[in-house]
């Protein structure tokens, strides 16, 4: 190893690079896969955290002490001798075997020192603030929820022999080492896939805080905080505006929070930020949304949060009873969502800025009624919602398809307009765990956000055009999945092939989630969730109402055939009413009114009828064309003479209800993009001929539309 010289002349610790940092850490990995106490990275890498954290602590007490005793200051140290790094891990010939096990397990043990005391991870819970030194109550809050699983102290010391040889002495080294820790996080968070942790790309944290611009002086919270990427991000951010000491007195003093109640990622997260230059993070280890929501007043108020709180989860009841009656819900991020409202203080910031917050919430917050609509309701009449951001289908690939958006909103008047916009990706490029959204496709979203223009990738939405439901999840009107304009080219077609492939995955992975909850759901009758109406126009009629029929291709359609000659005796279609061929609905011919242009009248031979509030309209529609659904028609129908179902036969046909609402939404929403899918597949199919016919001409007719082979002579015999 390269060695480098200190100040003074010494010889410093040897510089560690990118390459020997790789190769250690893979080296202590090695040797933690042959200890039976550990089963898999989820075990191994928090050992692996908690080791380094120490290391890490050590030198970095170390280099401050140097630093006080040329200031003449007296030096508080967060941890004392024997219980420092170099008191008993630095030697490679310590403490080893059992005898390494006692001294960090045990409550009591014999020290490096040889004398008894505290074992290590004892003393370290046991540390406390009283010094003046807020590292010891982060120190204690760290260990509080670290063991040691390793089975063997012998194989503990080779790790910790491995780990001894990274110095956390220089800013380049912090560099490697934190490039290098990122990947680990990686790593972590593939590991924890299967337990539904996933974590936010590096390029979506700084968008959304530069968009946000947080200013020295304002409090920043991530109440959802994982491994700290949002803290870390901000904190860089505000460093930069750094003048004087009192300002980095107030950066690392009273800025920067979070919460955390995972063990590891909390202990992830207090390193990730000791790592870039926190040094006492304010991080809580519960679950942000213990508190009851209606105490939470100024003073537990913040300036900024940035956050991806959980989505998809379940808060159990104790943790919903925390939140107004009308808006308890099991789903996580709308809990958060309304947690982050309240917690905006109400004031302008000290840089006279309103307190404002971005956060990543899926689809499903944006559009499912029932208590989603409820917050809808109050995020848009008591804040201003600046933008959402359309976040590109699988940007948090692999470990969720769940399609999201980042909301920016703050404090102040309510929401007049909202501008959308979304990141313009390369032609037929699709995001994957190794293509990861980048930046620089992004960031000029910035400016759009700034002045609020239109363009083929944003688009205003005046609140009082949104519909009754309150649905945010409004696509870019102006984009066309791939154009088809030009339906010969095949760099179009492939392009459009993958983006529907990305979009049957997304599909899929909704429909795992939903149909698992489908299907835990009990059966009811109809009967008991719908009702049928008989409302006829009757003197109403007017030449100008549009005649609606149904077909099992369209649903809702234009019938061909005119109006009758009593039109005072057609049925009044309203929105959300269903309606059917009494006749037909065996082969799907049911339609379902979506929104207020399908509304009109329909044949009085038809079958009309609504839903009550505790079941989808939509939800029905799709079960009765489904082929569950028509079988349980034609088993109300046996024994006829001629096939025809009216109301009272339907309604005795059962069907599994979900209790939330908003299960019932996702399904339907699945269901309507597998539809467009449907229909774009359609198009892409013309399209592929096109493109056959494309690749025929150039190939064997020359301009003019003549064959390639112009020679009118006969071969010769």
């Amino acid at each position: 190893m390269a060695r480098t010289k200190k100040k003074n002349g010494a010889d410093a610790a040897p510089m560690t690079t990118s390459q020997m940092l790789g190769s250690l850490l893979n080296s202590a990995r090695k040797i933690m896969r042959k200890d039976k106490g550990l089963n898999g990275d989820l075990d191994r890498l928090p050992l692996l955290t908690w080791i380094m954290f120490l290391k890490f602590l050590d030198d970095l007490e170390q280099q401050r002490e140097e630093e006080t005793a040329l200031s003449g200051k007296k030096f508080k140290a967060a941890i004392e001798a024997p219980y420092r790094w170099r008191d008993w891990a630095a030697n490679p010939q310590g403490i080893t075997g059992d005898e390494l096990l006692a001294f960090i397990n045990s409550e009591e043990a014999v020290r490096a020192d040889g004398a008894k005391g505290p074992g290590l991870f004892a003393y370290l819970r046991s540390l406390s603030s009283s010094n003046g030194d807020n590292r010891r109550d982060v120190i204690a809050t760290v260990f509080k929820g670290v063991d040691n699983r390793m089975k063997s102290g012998y194989l503990l010391r080779d790790i910790i022999n491995k780990v001894g040889g990274i110095h956390f002495t220089s800013s380049d080294e912090l560099h490697t080492l934190g490039a290098l820790y990122e990947s680990m996080l990686r790593e972590m968070r593939d590991a924890a896939g299967d337990s539904g942790e996933f974590y936010t790309p590096r390029a979506v944290v700084r968008f959304m805080v530069e968009v946000t611009d947080p200013r020295l002086g304002e409090t920043v919270l991530d109440p959802a905080s994982g491994t700290g990427g949002f803290l870390v991000e901000a904190y860089n951010h505000l460093e930069k505006q750094v003048k004087t000491v009192a300002d980095r007195k107030r950066l690392q003093n009273d800025t920067i929070a979070g919460c955390e109640p995972k063990s590891l990622p909390y202990l992830l997260c207090q390193m990730n930020l000791l790592l870039h230059g926190l040094d006492a993070p304010q991080i809580d280890p519960g679950n942000a949304l213990r508190f009851k929501l209606s105490e939470i007043g100024e003073k537990e108020r913040v300036d900024v949060i940035l956050t991806n709180p959980p989505f998809g989860g379940e808060e159990e009841k104790g943790i919903q009873g925390n939140f107004p009656e009308d808006r308890q819900t099991a789903e996580t991020a709308l809990l958060f969502l309304q947690l982050i409202m309240r917690k905006l203080k109400r004031q302008p910031t000290s840089a006279g800025r309103p307190a404002r917050a971005a956060v990543v919430v899926p689809h499903g917050s944006l559009s499912s009624p029932g208590v989603a609509k409820r917050i809808r309701e109050t995020l848009l009449g008591d804040f201003n919602i600046t933008a959402i951001v359309r976040l590109p289908h699988n940007v948090f690939a692999p470990y969720t398809d769940i399609q999201s958006n980042v909301i920016f909103f703050e404090r102040g008047e309510p929401t007049q307009s909202i501008l959308y916009c979304e990141p313009s990706l390369p032609l037929g490029y699709s995001l994957s765990k190794t293509k990861p959204l980048l930046y620089e496709w992004i960031e000029p979203l910035k400016t759009l956000i700034a002045s609020r223009q239109e363009t083929d990738t944003s688009w205003l939405v005046r609140r009082d055009d949104l519909d009754e439901n309150l649905n945010l999840d409004i696509k870019n009107p102006r984009r066309k999945l791939n154009s088809l304009a030009d339906r010969g080219n095949l760099e179009t077609l492939a392009a459009q092939m993958r983006s529907y492939a990305d979009e049957a995955d997304a599909i899929k992975a909704e429909l795992a989630q939903v149909t698992e909850l489908i299907g835990q759901s009990p059966w009811e009758l109809l009967d008991s969730h719908t009702y049928e109406s008989d409302e006829r126009i009757g003197e109403d009629y007017s030449p100008e109402m549009p005649l609606l029929g149904v077909s099992a291709e369209e649903g809702i359609t234009n019938p061909k055939t005119a109006i009758g000659k009593s039109p005072e005796r057609y049925k009044v279609l309203r929105t959300h009413y269903l309606a059917y061929n009494p006749m037909r609905i065996n082969i799907g011919s049911i339609g379902v009114v979506r929104d207020d242009t399908q509304q009109g009248i329909t044949s009085p031979d038809y079958v009309v009828f609504y839903c009550g509030p505790d079941l989808l309209p939509e939800y029905v529609y799709h079960y009765l064309r489904s082929e569950a659904g028509r079988h349980e028609i034609n088993l109300k129908t046996k024994g006829s003479v001629r096939f025809r179902l009216y109301f009272e036969q339907l309604s005795k046909i059962k069907i599994p209800v979900p209790k939330n609402i908003e299960t019932q939404q996702r399904f339907v929403n699945a269901c309507n993009r597998l539809e467009d899918l449907k229909k774009m597949l359609n198009a892409a199919a013309s399209s592929a001929t096109d493109c056959l016919n494309a690749a025929t001409r150039s190939s064997f007719l020359l301009e003019g539309g003549k064959p390639s082979n112009t020679s009118t002579g006969s071969r010769a015999a």
